[in-house]
């Protein structure tokens, strides 16, 4: 597992969208937008159970997602990984945080009866991190 840049992670932080890809079975990419958390160098998606990130994330462990900053669309990351656990432990306590992150909500206002929730937690094997953290933005910034 690479660790996370804390650039990326600051990124997470931040209340931005992943893009989030998968495999379908005929592999071909299934790209959706959604909230993004992460535990230490893990990456988390929660999604709903059945859903078909959910679906493909445990038929296929590919993965990627770019996060992007929508004030400053060079400020992004790019991530390539596999899905290291699907699991239902601590996710409808996530969705919570993640309402709080994203809406202001203390609770999942979509919240459904008989829908559970799904944590995806990804490894990454390739970061790219985010272009304003590079050598080369700081040199190019320095000159203006």
């Amino acid at each position: 597992m690479k660790p996370l840049p804390d650039a990326v992670k600051a990124l997470i932080e931040a209340k931005t969208y992943a893009n989030v890809a998968t495999l379908m079975p005929d592999g071909s990419p299934h790209v959706t937008q959604t909230w993004v958390d992460h535990e230490g160098d893990l990456i988390l998606i929660n999604t709903f159970e059945g859903s078909q990130k959910h679906r493909n994330a445990v038929r296929s462990p590919k993965i990627a997602l770019d996060i992007c900053d929508p004030t400053s669309p060079y400020n992004m990351a790019v991530i390539r990984g596999r899905v290291k656990e699907v699991t239902f432990d601590g996710a409808e306590e996530h969705i919570d945080k993640m309402a709080k992150k994203y809406t202001g909500h203390d609770k999942y206002q979509m919240r459904r009866a008989g829908v559970r929730r799904v944590l995806i937690k990804i490894e990454a094997s390739h970061v790219t991190a985010p272009f304003t953290d590079s050598p080369r933005w700081k040199a190019w910034k320095a000159q203006k």
